[in-house]
């Protein structure tokens, strides 16, 4: 009970910009850490939209769904996308037709999603007003914010001998869903960013927040996109808040996507303190004051810090929801804020 006179102290207010499988993992994890320690916080997500693709009319937006579902409890575990019980009679069906694309598959109880959303932009709302809506539903437990309303959509450019330039651009799921990531990429190409603005609440999500954490999402397609959203970086970097971030690059590899393969495209070495790097300290123009490596690449933490960032090495496989709960504590405890559960921890 507070004291006589004593204001009750604000909920804890932690911002997290994710992507997809990966953020959201690490949210069931974050979730489970305050929850169990009877922690009483507000989490707010910023996912990335640039995966976004327009299929059959309909708008999908793989990222927010996955946070959305995960968080949610209707997640395809085995798969990690997707609903879960799901059918494919419609996807059968378009097939059938011989309606293109054949690669990208809607499962029948995912459709329903992706009509509500559709014919809500249709009428003239916005995504994040859409996504609000959506999650009245699901009741993830976050505030899901998309990072824009504004249609941006990442095109990777591949090798093709058939072009007379020798490369095309395809986008971004046909890289991955299609192509499997399997054909060399030569750039990333998030296609409107430059024209976009902030979604609704974004900046002041990440200007109020106790603290920012970019979890172990993909760093160019996934939070680098985020970042890469007009006045998301400037407001990451002025926050009073610290910034901590897991690496999602375990012993030389990503853990799951196609973060090597993308990360190859941008010039940048696949390896968690190279990845630190490219984010950057915050007080030399970067995001980052801490950075969280596997037990795998202890050898990078002197790496890391000499590059003006914290850092620590901590298991960071996310194998069930308390070594997860584990990661985010870690993540606490390097920022030096109290980790939920326990006092206050120096950096």
């Amino acid at each position: 009970m507070t004291g006589l006179g004593t204001p009750p102290s604000a909920p804890l207010a932690v911002t997290v910009l994710s992507g997809g499988v990966g953020g959201a993992r690490f949210l069931q994890g974050l979730l489970h850490l305050l929850r169990s320690t009877g922690t009483e916080a507000e989490v707010t997500v910023v996912a990335n939209t640039a995966d976004d693709i327009w299929l059959h009319g309909l708008k999908i937006c793989p990222d927010l769904d996955t946070v959305m579902y995960t968080l949610g409890g209707g997640i395809d575990e085995e798969r990690g996308w997707g609903r879960t019980d799901e059918t494919w009679h419609a996807r059968d069906e378009l097939a059938a037709y011989g309606v293109e694309p054949t690669w990208f598959g809607l499962g029948d109880r995912d459709l329903a999603t992706h009509l509500v959303r559709t014919q809500m932009l249709d009428a003239g709302y916005p995504l994040s007003d859409v996504t609000t809506a959506l999650c009245a539903r699901w009741q993830p437990g976050v505030r899901l914010l998309p990072m824009t309303d504004d249609r941006v959509e990442t095109h990777v450019v591949i090798e093709d001998p058939d072009e007379p330039s020798g490369q095309r651009a395809v986008h971004f799921q046909e890289y991955w869903v299609r192509l499997h990531a399997e054909v060399p990429a030569r750039a990333v190409v998030p296609v409107g960013i430059e024209q976009s603005g902030p979604g609704p609440g974004v900046l002041e999500a990440i200007g109020g927040a106790d603290l920012v954490l970019l979890p172990p999402s993909n760093p160019v397609v996934s939070v680098g996109t985020i970042l890469g959203v007009p006045g998301v970086r400037d407001a990451i970097r002025s926050t009073s808040a610290p910034v901590v971030g897991l690496s999602p690059v375990v012993a030389g590899s990503h853990v799951r996507g196609m973060a090597a393969q993308l990360l190859a495209a941008i010039g940048v070495e696949v390896g968690a303190g190279a990845v630190a790097e490219h984010y950057g300290a915050r007080d030399r123009d970067g995001v980052l004051e801490g950075w969280l490596v596997d037990t795998a690449d202890a050898a990078d933490v002197a790496r890391v810090e000499a590059a003006g960032v914290r850092c620590r090495a901590v298991p960071l496989m996310m194998t069930d929801h308390v070594a997860t709960a584990a990661m985010a504590a870690a993540a606490f405890e390097l920022a030096g804020l109290p980790v939920p559960g326990h006092g206050r921890q120096q950096p």
